[in-house]
């Protein structure tokens, strides 16, 4: 279930700051048309921080309702505080959803033991498969190797996002693991690196923009067409570079303003703000660049 391009799915707002259902279903389609996997609505793509409860749940509900079982979803329901996780997942469960990412709880800074109960916890309560979300430059402390394999052995913990940045932390854990459990790069940029070593695929934020460019690439990987792959590699990097040329999501939901084939409004809820004008015209460039606009 978890191999390939997994789309990290913005969120879409109105230009009075709600939740854009409509843009969300459009998006969902096109993602699905195109090739990608899997969706992953409502993680940092998706602005979690700054949609509330109900707001995520609904969010999850839509992308599964347009979904219909075609792909699966991965819904983001995590928290820093795991009960309200548990709600959140038990909720997703209900819906439809298919697996949860479950970010390392941030801000309160776990010990391993703390990240390893909160995770087995979340899955033993709920009994919907966890995807840990590794990513210690925005939580602030690192989920070790050794936590993640230990994960691992559990039989309802079913992968990694992976975005600590370090391949040595990659490699550990991409030689120990148990069969059967997934790990998925968590930045664009490190697809190449991590599925050549024996990684599964991607959580993508590139694939909001370029879906059938982005499977095509992780396919031909998975596939063991190493030159086709580093071709795509090569040519999608200016693409990888530009949308993190400020905060996630903040250059990608810009990009997508300039897609002719969504509608979808340059609208964040703060503290998330537009673009830069002279990083918006590097971001043009790019798309320009490589014929996507």
């Amino acid at each position: 279930m978890f191999r390939g391009v997994f789309t990290a799915l913005i969120t879409p707002f109105n230009k009075d700051g709600s939740v854009d259902y409509g843009a969300l279903r459009d998006l969902v389609e096109i993602q699905i048309t195109e090739g990608v996997n899997g969706l992953v609505p409502v993680g940092t793509t998706g602005e979690s921080p700054t949609v509330t409860h109900e707001e995520n749940v609904k969010i999850v509900e839509v992308v599964v309702d347009q979904t219909k079982g075609r792909v699966p979803v991965i819904a983001g329901t995590g928290s820093n505080c795991t009960d309200e996780a548990i709600q959140m997942t038990k909720r997703a469960k209900e819906i439809g959803a298919d697996a949860t990412l479950q970010v390392a709880p941030y801000y309160n800074k776990p010990n391993q033991e703390g990240f390893y109960r909160h995770f087995v916890t979340i899955a033993e309560t709920c009994e919907l498969p966890v995807i840990v979300y590794n990513i210690p430059g925005r939580t602030g402390k690192n989920v070790e190797p050794e936590t993640i394999l230990r994960l691992a052995g559990h039989p309802l913990i079913a992968g990694v996002k992976e975005a600590s940045g370090s391949m040595a932390q990659v490699m550990e854990i991409l030689a120990k693991r148990p069969e059967g459990f997934a790990v998925l790069s968590g930045d664009d940029n490190l697809t190449l690196p991590i599925v050549a070593l024996g990684g599964d695929g991607v959580v993508s934020v590139a694939s909001n923009i370029v879906p059938r460019r982005m499977s095509a690439f992780v396919k031909a990987l998975l596939e063991g067409r190493m030159e086709e792959a580093r071709r795509s590699h090569y040519e999608l990097l200016p693409l990888f570079k530009a949308i993190f040329i400020d905060t996630n999501p903040i250059p990608v939901k810009y990009a997508m303003t300039l897609l002719s084939s969504l509608s979808i409004q340059e609208v964040y809820r703060l503290p998330l703000c537009p673009l830069a004008e002279d990083k918006k015209r590097v971001v043009k460039a790019v798309l320009e660049e490589l014929g996507i606009i």
